[in-house]
């Protein structure tokens, strides 16, 4: 299965341990409790990966929170977490931030992630290019019509401002990579908390289109093929076509420390970087870090 759908009802999900109460003591120890916010896209996959890890060691406790990446950004900046999850880079002012509260951000790659353009399986486009997808989410394109669909108007979805995908998409998709374009959203853009609410509309609404960390993709959506430019190949996401770098929107995605790693946090980062950790990746449909 793609998702651990337990998951799907829930933005902030506490993992408590199993250990019995014999261990409870040991469990409670600063030394053995891992603080871990941030990313939505990652959220269910930490959900998993500290599920794992608590079974197997039953002296460990592993808080998971989403929030999205700034949420989990800020929170290592205020020194109120051992790791910070986010879906994209961290930013030369946040780790000024963090510089001037003592904090040194150290970036960690923990897996990779394809953004798939996502619409109702009654919409008949099935490939669009990075301009089109530019020119509908700017608000240049406003009726299907203008990229080969029926003549219906468009409704563009998109994470909040504080999710990293949003950042992403935005500097890599509407302003296609460039620095110095200062492409925007169009004001009429609904902007959803979760992945979980992206899905949920276009499933419902036929004239809708979206995007999401490949993971959250379900079977009963259709994902839009890519071409990084008009005439190029149409390309759609998936594990391979991101690890041979012919999917245009692929991205890392990162746990951020406060320094180097030490102690319990080292050793979970260490598994989370093992062949049994990073399976877990490709089982909900991400993609494993490049060792």
């Amino acid at each position: 299965m793609k998702r651990f759908l337990i998951f799907f009802l829930f933005s902030a999900f506490v993992l408590t341990s199993c250990s019995s109460s014999n261990n409870s003591s040991a469990s409670d120890s600063p030394s053995n409790y891992i603080e871990n916010k941030g990313s939505d896209t990652i959220v269910n996959l930490a959900l998993a990966w500290a599920e794992k890890y608590q079974g197997d060691h039953s002296d460990v406790r592993i808080s998971v929170t989403g929030g999205g990446s700034g949420t989990g950004i800020a929170a290592l900046v205020n020194g109120t977490v051992d790791l910070a999850n986010a879906s994209r880079k961290i930013k030369d002012e946040e780790i000024s931030e963090a510089q001037s509260n003592g904090v040194t951000p150290v970036e960690h790659i923990i897996a990779r992630d394809a953004i798939a353009v996502i619409v109702n399986p009654k919409n008949p486009v099935s490939e669009l290019t990075l301009q089109q997808i530019s020119d509908i989410y700017s608000g240049k394109y406003t009726n299907w019509t203008e990229v080969g669909g029926e003549d219906r108007p468009i409704v563009r979805l998109s994470r909040e401002t504080n999710s990293g995908t949003h950042v992403y998409f935005l500097e890599t998709v509407l302003r296609l990579g460039s620095k110095e374009d200062k492409t925007l959203f169009s004001t009429n853009t609904l902007l959803l908390p979760s992945s979980e609410g992206i899905i949920s509309e276009v499933r419902d609404n036929p004239n809708a289109i979206g995007y999401d960390g490949l993971g959250y993709v379900p079977d009963d959506l259709k994902m839009i093929a890519i071409a990084e430019e008009a005439g190029g190949s149409y390309v759609l996401p998936s594990i391979e076509t991101v690890n041979d770098k012919s999917y245009a929107i692929a991205r890392d995605l990162y746990m951020y420390t406060n320094g180097e790693p030490t102690g319990i946090v080292k050793e979970y980062l260490d598994w989370i970087l093992s062949d049994e950790a990073q399976q877990i990746v490709a089982e909900l449909g991400f993609v494993p870090a490049i060792k």
